[in-house]
């Protein structure tokens, strides 16, 4: 079974980042210390867009937002906004959104020679075999994850 992305069937809106005006906020130049305390001579600061950090290609991005807890040991829990990019050819071990038997979920790709697998990342749910009978689409790679505090 090859991976490659389909057009769905079915009508979906989809919402792209909106580039006309990139909201740009400080950036800490030198980072910021997850250990000792850095001088405050050491902080330099400049402008980010947020926009233009996260996505590679705006005509082929969009967001989504994880609802459940499959992929907590990927570090995606419940709420946490994707950033999914459609251009990104899917490739084993990635974690794609995909679209099966009419329901959407995020899961890693495990390619093996029994097939693919739709791969949570949280040992009380099973890998799911996707079969030549399943409604199977992968909609797009996730590039980012942006969680709240």
């Amino acid at each position: 079974m090859s991976l490659k992305f389909l057009t769905p069937k079915n009508a979906l809106e989809f919402y792209t980042p909106d580039t006309s005006d990139p909201l740009e906020v400080a950036l800490a130049q030198t980072g910021i210390s997850a250990g000792l305390p850095s001088p405050v001579n050491d902080y330099a600061e400049s402008k980010i867009s947020l926009d233009k950090t996260l996505v590679r290609n705006k005509d082929t991005t969009f967001y989504a937002k994880v609802s459940g807890q499959s992929m907590i040991g990927a570090g995606l829990d419940d709420g946490d906004l994707l950033v999914v990019d459609k251009s990104i050819s899917p490739q084993n071990k990635q974690i794609a959104v995909c679209f099966l038997d009419g329901e959407f979920t995020v899961k890693r790709l495990k390619v093996t020679s029994e097939g693919v697998y739709l791969q949570p990342e949280n040992p009380i749910y099973d890998p799911i075999l996707v079969a030549e009978s399943n409604n199977f689409q992968i909609w797009g790679i996730v590039t980012h994850v942006i969680k709240r505090m």
